[in-house]
């Protein structure tokens, strides 16, 4: 299995960190084009709560690197544009942005949070266009295979979807990297092995993959509900048991981006053992033999 920070030293032959930007889009779920308002579990930041979309971005890669370097020696950068859909508004602004984020020296990667809707021609042209200058990494948020899960949680797209975005990105030689998401109301440990299985599947495989918890967040529908009337969660055993099967379904070529993620602590509701994401690490590694 190779983990994140292993295939970056690999391949770029020193650790690299990621700067959490804002492209300031929005989301054709959220705007109201795909007719749901977001989905269920997304807070008001997008998945980009530790961003800061308010300054341009200059401001946004110093405000980024400032927290970084006052823990590491960082020297080389990741430019991840994570909240919203990121393929989604104003194409050349997007593109001016995005070349202007990896003209940079220090930017060895930009890596992009999207829907696999949104990619049509002109998208796909202008990704290809990007990738000709620095690598660049697709993030798509599938979180399930489940049709029937994606409709109550409304992802406003279906699995075919998907498919067709997976195999235009693939097709056009660009790194793709799956979100999965364990612990969404009314799946079966079966049916989340299911979406890893069917990620395994696929010909050819995703080049990276993120699991994690589903986190239930303040503000959001999905928090709102469970507030009014809370349903079991998984434990964090249970949750680790998970992560270190999908270990073995993947294939060993699929880079593992994420083990557990991190919510805002002031926005989280539940599960509380999401908190301590040392000791969640731990106990994936103990369950799979890692340690």
């Amino acid at each position: 299995m190779r983990f994140l920070s292993d295939y970056l030293k690999e391949t770029y032959g020193e650790k690299i960190y990621k700067l959490s930007l804002s492209s300031g889009s929005t989301c054709p779920n959220r705007d109201g084009k795909a007719g749901w308002g977001g989905c269920a579990f997304c807070s008001e930041g997008g998945s980009g709560d530790f961003a800061a979309p308010f300054l341009p971005l200059d401001g946004q890669l110093e405000h980024a690197k400032a927290l970084i370097r006052s823990k590491t020696g960082a020297r080389r950068y990741i430019a991840y544009f994570q909240s919203f859909t990121n393929t989604y508004g104003d194409l050349p602004a997007l593109r001016a942005l995005y070349e202007d984020a990896i003209s940079r020296e220090e930017i060895a990667i930009l890596a992009l949070g999207t829907r696999p809707d949104c990619l049509g021609p002109e998208v796909m042209e202008m990704l290809v266009s990007l990738a000709e200058k620095k690598p660049l990494w697709i993030e798509l948020g599938l979180q399930t295979v489940h049709d029937s899960t994606a409709r109550a949680f409304q992802r406003g797209y279906p699995l075919s979807a998907f498919e067709e975005g997976y195999s235009r990105l693939k097709k056009a030689g660009i790194t793709v990297i799956v979100h999965v998401i364990f612990g969404l109301p009314g799946e079966t440990r079966e049916m989340m092995l299911d979406t890893v299985r069917y990620l395994a599947s696929l010909d050819p495989p995703p080049d990276g993959v993120k699991l994690q918890m589903l986190y239930l967040l303040r503000g959001t529908r999905m928090g709102d509900a469970y507030e009014k009337e809370p349903w079991p969660l998984l434990s964090m055993e249970e949750y680790a048991d998970l992560v270190a099967e999908s270990f073995s379904i993947l294939p060993q070529d699929t880079v593992i981006h994420r083990m557990t993620g991190d919510a805002p602590g002031k926005l989280l509701l539940a599960p509380e053992w999401t908190r301590n994401k040392k000791r969640v690490l731990l106990t994936i590694r103990r369950r799979a033999g890692l340690l």
